[in-house]
């Protein structure tokens, strides 16, 4: 048989392949556009009946209707829930410890002897100390040589600067960037709970010190997640005194960077990113620099684009229903090889069909208005689309990287974001050092305090990462 002989064959032998994959996709088609009609005329029949229970229609929840019936059951938990138990502390982190024996005999009412119980039962209170503030007061002499020159006595070394010591410096910055509290707020519980008064502006000041002392460690972090083999990165919008900002993270399994530009474009995301590596992430415009062939495209993107091709009209709705139904099953395959029930080489030869229906499912889109340029735009990433199905440690979606920044969004939302430069230095500052503390297990607080107590003394920060790439 010649090359081309052989190139005919197993062409044919592929078109009848997506032949058969195309008579099952109608089929399911078809079956699944009876389903949409039953539940229609479900939906219908349900609201007809809402609004004739509810008068007129209204929404149930618009307070002109019945007010719904109680169930009858108690409040809080119901029978057959499992419960959550409180963890008692450690031997080593118990305080003190009192004895508590019985008087008499809850039987015979006589007196009863100190016996020390093998396995007493236990009860533990957490309290937390009175506070009263720690006040150090340095006196600095001033003394006169006998030749008339008069000299003023030092701070000892590692002493702050300002009336903040390290760790009431760690907890303003936590309360801000991790608690989200304001400056003033800040200042109200400092005042009511410690006994402290501190004016906003060396709250401030604080901000400042504690951005500095974690400088070299979030740089390096972020050396760290840039040599890693797999990183997500994500995007979305930052306010500067009102002014638009983009707000960036990396993050990898250890570690967790943010950063923000005046602008996400392509040329700024460069010169921060080396290119190194496996990228996910979705399919902006500011990645293109990255080589398709070392990124992962998220998959809960494409599923939420391809819902939205479900609601268009008929002919897009038929491919984005096709498209759902594939993507679903490839999901699945990857789930059961992450899971450990199948290998990953047997998820991508178990989804090769569905891979191939995918892609020429996209390129049918090609041809319907509604959706062509996005299914276009899709295709263009088809060598980013199935990283995951090769790659070790690669998974289908962006979502690591989305959870990141979910408390960066709360915090703009509550904050409107900041009103300097040295204010995003602090978010993306506290933030890294928050979210790659907690990924490797370590105590925010005392790393923190310890960072700064080492800046102040002009000592290199303790190590922050502890992994390898």
């Amino acid at each position: 048989m010649t090359t081309f002989e052989a190139r005919l064959a197993k062409l044919e032998a592929l078109v009848e392949r997506q032949a058969s994959v195309i008579e099952r996709q109608a089929a399911i088609i078809v079956e699944k556009d009876a389903q949409i009609a039953r539940l229609t005329r479900r939906v219908e029949d349900l609201e007809r009946r809402l609004g004739e229970r509810d008068g007129g229609g209204e929404p149930p929840n618009s307070g002109k209707g019945k007010p719904r019936e109680p169930s009858g059951r108690k409040p809080g938990a119901q029978p057959g829930h499992k419960g959550h138990q409180r963890k008692m502390v450690t031997p080593d982190k118990v305080t003190r410890t009192e004895e508590c024996f019985p008087d008499a005999c809850r039987g015979c009412g006589g007196a009863l002897a100190r016996s020390a119980d093998a396995s007493p039962v236990l009860h533990q209170v957490v309290e937390i100390p009175a506070f009263s503030p720690d006040v150090t007061e340095f006196r600095l002499h001033r003394v006169t040589c006998a030749c008339g020159m008069t000299t003023c006595g030092a701070l000892p070394a590692g002493t702050p600067r300002g009336m903040m010591g390290p760790r009431l410096v760690a907890l303003v910055a936590l309360l801000s960037a991790n608690c989200h509290v304001s400056r003033r707020k800040v200042q109200q519980l400092l005042r009511d709970v410690l006994g402290v008064d501190i004016a906003l502006g060396a709250l401030s000041e604080s901000e400042a010190l504690a951005t500095a002392a974690v400088e070299a460690p979030v740089r390096e972090a972020l050396q760290h997640a840039l040599a890693a083999p797999v990183k997500h990165a994500d995007g979305t919008t930052w306010y500067r005194h009102h002014a638009f900002r983009a707000l960036w993270v990396l993050a990898t399994k250890g570690v967790t960077v943010f950063t923000t530009f005046e602008s996400g474009t392509k040329v700024a995301l460069g010169r921060w990113l080396d290119n190194h590596g496996i990228l996910v992430s979705d399919r902006g415009t500011q990645l293109g620099f990255w080589s398709m062939r070392r990124r992962q495209i998220c998959w809960a993107h494409l599923l939420r684009k391809f819902a939205w091709y479900a609601a268009q009209d008929v002919e897009a709705a038929n491919i984005g229903r096709a498209l759902l139904t594939y993507a679903r099953h490839v999901l699945h395959e990857w789930h059961r090889a992450r899971d450990g029930h199948i290998t990953r080489a047997t998820a991508a030869r178990n989804c090769a069909p569905a891979r191939d229906t995918i892609e020429l499912l996209l390129r049918s889109g090609r041809q319907v208005p509604s959706i062509a340029g996005s299914c276009s735009h899709i295709l263009e990433h088809s060598d980013a689309l199935w990283t995951f199905l090769a790659r070790d440690g690669v998974e289908p979606t962006n979502n690591h990287a989305e959870r990141e920044l979910r408390s960066f969004v709360l915090w703009r939302k509550m904050t409107l974001g900041s009103h300097s430069a040295r204010g995003d230095a602090f978010a993306v500052a506290l933030k890294s050092i928050i979210q790659t503390c907690r990924k490797q297990g370590r105590h925010v607080w005392n790393y923190l305090s310890a960072a700064i107590q080492a800046h102040v003394a002009g000592r290199s920060a303790p190590r922050l990462v502890t992994l390898t790439p």
